[in-house]
């Protein structure tokens, strides 16, 4: 990239890496001295966590991303990223599907959120209202 004249940190160019493999959540503050920020993809780091296919309807129901598991490694690399100075953000489908999620990504110290357009006020009215933990 500095080849080409894209240098980290000038002209505001910021590095963000998808956080959507285990590897990522274990080595998080490794990740964290190379790149800005993460961008966690709840999709795939629940199916390689829970070892589901995401796109099969008949194992969904298995493999739900608010798994104690899935949460649990959200947690983790929002702790870790943000110990090594990087933003988090999550650009998965979680929030938008099961919009109480989206408390436990804010209590966690989440920096951003991508939703559907579709779920913003419901997710908003969740999170004023003050929702409680992630519950199935």
């Amino acid at each position: 990239m500095a080849s080409h004249g894209l240098v980290r940190g000038r002209d505001g160019l910021r590095l963000y890496m998808m956080c959507e493999v285990p590897s990522n959540v274990f080595l998080a503050e490794r990740f964290a001295e190379r790149f800005d920020g993460f961008s966690i993809g709840s999709n795939d780091l629940r199916q390689l966590i829970l070892g589901g296919d995401r796109d099969s309807a008949e194992l969904a129901a298995l493999f739900d991303k608010r798994d104690e598991a899935v949460t649990t490694a959200i947690a983790l690399v929002i702790e870790r990223a943000h110990r090594g100075g990087c933003k988090v953000g999550i650009c998965g489908q979680a929030p938008s599907d099961h919009p109480e999620l989206a408390r436990f990504l804010v209590d966690c110290g989440i920096d951003s959120i991508s939703l559907n357009p579709d779920s913003v006020l419901d997710v908003i009215a969740r999170l004023v209202g003050g929702c409680g933990a992630v519950a199935r």
